[in-house]
């Protein structure tokens, strides 16, 4: 189901029936024929993981799976929160702030600790040659920062490459926001 956040429809009743949290995305599973709702990214790749675990997102050691959790944390709890629509709306909105120069802050912090952890790992893709969870993060991370943020890519040069190889897969470039049914055309 389409949630158009720049419309407000995640603080539709029916959208927070399904996320009381007012966000998106939400899976719908059905197991033991009742329907189970998840929400949260973390949680639905890691649910999707254990049920499809072919071709795998995670890496088999437990040493590339905690570091390429780390990335996807500096992502998931240390990027992308704090320049979410809601995120930005309340420093405009209620804190009276520069919502950009609070975006920027944050998403050059980011990236800058991304880059450094990548430098150690880093083949393809953020862990070697093959594409992980910590890719599927840094692609729309990557895209909202040039959107939301005035990024220079100089300072990032492992992640801009990754990224790179990252849009040639056929599936990645599928899931990418202009590719989706509901896109608002150009």
């Amino acid at each position: 189901v389409a949630v158009n956040l720049v419309k407000g429809e995640q603080h539709d009743a029916a959208h927070v029936s399904r996320n009381p949290w007012h966000s998106v995305p939400v899976l719908e599973v059905v197991e033991d024929g009742k329907t189970v709702l998840l929400p949260q990214s973390i949680a639905i790749v890691e649910y999707l993981e254990e049920q499809h675990p072919t071709p795998a997102l995670f890496p088999k050691s437990p040493l590339a799976r905690a570091r390429m959790r780390a990335m996807v944390e500096t992502v998931n709890s240390g990027i992308q929160p704090l320049h979410n629509l809601q995120v930005l709306n309340h420093v405009r909105d209620v804190l009276k702030a520069d919502s950009k120069a609070w975006s920027e802050k944050w998403i050059g912090q980011g990236l800058d600790a991304l880059e450094a952890m990548a430098k150690d790992t880093a083949g393809r893709f953020l862990l070697g040659d093959d594409f992980t969870f910590a890719d599927a993060c840094l692609v729309p991370q990557l895209f909202g920062a040039r959107r939301f943020a005035s990024v220079d890519p100089a300072r990032y040069p492992t992640l801009v490459r990754v990224d790179a190889e990252c849009l040639k897969l056929d599936f990645v470039r599928a899931a990418a926001p202009e590719a989706q049914p509901d896109a608002v055309p150009a």
